[in-house]
């Protein structure tokens, strides 16, 4: 048995002789991350939870709320409840990526195997391509909207929306060509900018609904406590749902961190801020609209459209446009790439994996993903979330209940070390996936346990840590006797 357990991150020159990779399980977009790769400090880490923040789906995922019968009260209110959850996950699967500069798919070795780590990262990259395309829809009728405002005629030609879409889906793969640096750079400038546009889209429609009053005005529709429990439950687990699929793969962005201060720092000061302030805008904006316009108005891209001055409706629509790009690449396919590279390191480099990503997303057909607010809310986030809540469960029990955050560096990139277990797959971690899973979404399809699926993050967090932690009592007997 391999008795080394590293405490500290490895660079890339010391992969050689006794310890050389095996080639299936290693490319230089997999291995740990060097001294000279580690440029993100907190600056970096709250620009990104603002800039993947500041996003339609962000708008959209609060004005549901709104539309669903909320006040803006309890909409705030639970979208900073939901984000304080998964922030808890977000942080602690965090850790590793900074300490030993892996990313996820690499991390997710330790506790499914080299082989079976193959199995939740594609059900994160599924995932993500599914968001590739909701985000690129978006974009593209963003653009749509554009072409509008400046020639009012092609409001009737029905293909100027899909020429629109593939133009910013092409778009979209010529940032991911020139690599993770570029998301920086991005990232960088376009936070503040976002934020200035967002509240200058709020006080436009403060002006139109004669102040805060009549826009914050509307009462909530529901008539008992029971019926807003039943909505409530089920929108909280889709806010964590949101950034369930981040809570999974942040290693992909912390193992550039600086240091693990500056990682923690600025994501516990980023995304719940950043949240709460760009819902809080959808929400006010989205309430307001029923006082302009009469009727609540979910999407930005159709309320930006009813704008009568052309000029505010093309910088309103500029700034999705930013904000979709921001958090289309950050956070739906950095992961995916890193993922389907895993499945065959020497063939499918990030690059590579992002052209796959890009090409899911056309073929998951976004369009009907985002028909309705409750498709988009009960349907895409709820599910998913039953998916990925297991295997993030599974991750922070092993990393910190079973292995006390030490792990073999370098052995996560070997055959036949510590992580082998049965053939490169872990009984355990598939166990308790495969549970958790059917736990999480039994609730979809029995309307006996519907409830199992409103909590489904939940749920399948909870169950499948607690199976993993049991099954792997012996693996935790044999840890210690290592570090003995």
């Amino acid at each position: 048995m391999i008795a080394l357990v590293t405490n500290v991150a490895i660079d890339s020159d010391q992969f050689a002789g006794e310890y050389a990779p095996d080639a299936r399980l290693y490319n230089d977009d997999l291995a740990p991350t060097m001294p000279v790769q580690r440029t993100w400090g907190t600056y970096n880490y709250i620009a990104l939870w603002f800039s993947m923040s500041m996003g339609v789906t962000t708008y959209m995922l609060a004005a549901s709320l709104i539309a669903g019968g909320m006040n803006w009260k309890q909409a705030v209110g639970t979208i900073l409840l939901g984000n304080l959850i998964v922030l808890i996950p977000m942080l602690l699967n965090a850790h590793a990526g900074a300490k030993y500069g892996i990313p996820f798919p690499v991390f997710v070795r330790a506790s499914f195997g080299p082989v079976g780590a193959n199995i939740p990262a594609m059900l994160r990259a599924i995932v993500a391509c599914g968001w590739f395309g909701i985000q690129t829809w978006i974009g593209g009728q963003a653009i749509a909207a554009m072409v509008v405002v400046l020639w009012p005629a092609a409001a009737h030609m029905a293909g100027v929306t899909w020429v629109c879409f593939l133009g910013f889906w092409a778009l979209n793969m010529v940032v991911v060509w020139r690599g993770v640096e570029s998301i920086r750079f991005l990232q960088s400038f376009s936070a503040p900018l976002l934020l200035g546009l967002g509240l200058l889209l709020l006080a436009y429609m403060l002006h139109r609904a004669g102040g805060f009053g009549p826009m914050l005005a509307a009462p909530s529709r529901f008539a008992t406590t029971g019926s807003f429990l039943h909505f409530f439950f089920p929108s909280l687990t889709a806010m964590v749902g949101y950034w369930a699929t981040l809570s999974l793969n942040i290693p992909d962005f912390t193992r550039y961190a600086k240091t693990q201060k500056s990682q923690l720092i600025g994501q516990a000061a980023g995304l719940p801020v950043a949240m709460v302030l760009y819902s809080f805008i959808g929400i006010a904006v989205t309430s307001s609209s029923t006082v302009v316009f009469g009727e609540p108005i979910w999407n930005p891209v159709t309320l930006l459209g009813k704008f009568h001055q052309p000029w505010i409706a093309f910088l309103g629509l500029i700034g999705l446009l930013i904000a979709t790009m921001n958090m289309n690449i950050a956070a739906n396919v950095v992961s995916p790439s890193n993922d389907f590279s895993n499945l065959a390191p020497k063939l499918i480099s990030f690059r590579t994996g992002g052209l796959i990503t890009g090409f899911l997303g056309l073929a998951m057909m976004p369009w009907k993903l985002m028909a309705t607010f409750g498709s988009y809310v009960f349907g895409w986030l709820v599910g998913y979330s039953g998916l990925l809540g297991p295997v993030a469960g599974i991750m922070v029990t092993d990393y910190f209940l079973v292995r006390r955050t030490r792990l073999d560096s370098y052995s996560l990139y070997r055959r036949d070390g510590i992580y082998e277990y049965k053939n490169g797959l872990n009984p355990a971690a598939i166990v308790a996936l495969v549970l958790g899973v059917f736990a999480a979404l039994v609730g979809k399809f029995v309307p006996r346990v519907a409830f199992l699926y409103d909590y489904a993050w939940f749920v399948g967090f909870f169950l499948s840590g607690a199976i993993y932690y049991l099954m792997m009592f012996g693996q935790r007997v044999k840890l210690a006797e290592v570090k003995g």
